[in-house]
């Protein structure tokens, strides 16, 4: 069974930087579709960024390109959430999802971001 687990979340201001991590075990990471989401309070969840299985296609929600990148290290099996730039709209917990070749969903348990003067 796949576990992932998020970490790197915290408390930033405006304009700084924040490195999110997602640890998986129990799968290759290489073999699976990463992406990560973000939910507000009162908000849906939505998806803000995505690295395909196997041609490592990166894809972002508008509101972060030029600003956040998603990455993998296959040797660490870790998934990778680079945010630079952060606007206050940024703050959400976070969480990373791994998708099988069989379309079977994985959630971690989120992180919090908070960006705050």
């Amino acid at each position: 069974q796949v576990q992932l687990v998020e970490s790197g979340g915290g408390l930033v201001q405006p304009g700084g930087s924040l490195r999110l991590s997602c640890a998986v075990s129990g799968f290759t990471i290489s073999r699976l579709t990463m992406s990560w989401y973000r939910q507000a309070p009162g908000k849906e969840r939505e998806s803000v960024a995505t690295i395909t299985r196997d041609s490592d296609i990166a894809t972002y929600t508008d509101s972060v390109k030029g600003r956040f990148t998603i990455s993998r290290d296959n040797t660490k099996n870790t998934l990778y959430l680079q945010m630079n730039s952060l606007k206050p709209e940024d703050a959400a917990v976070y969480y990373c999802k791994a998708l099988t070749v069989a379309s079977i969903a994985y959630w971690g348990r989120g992180t919090q971001v908070t960006v705050s003067s």
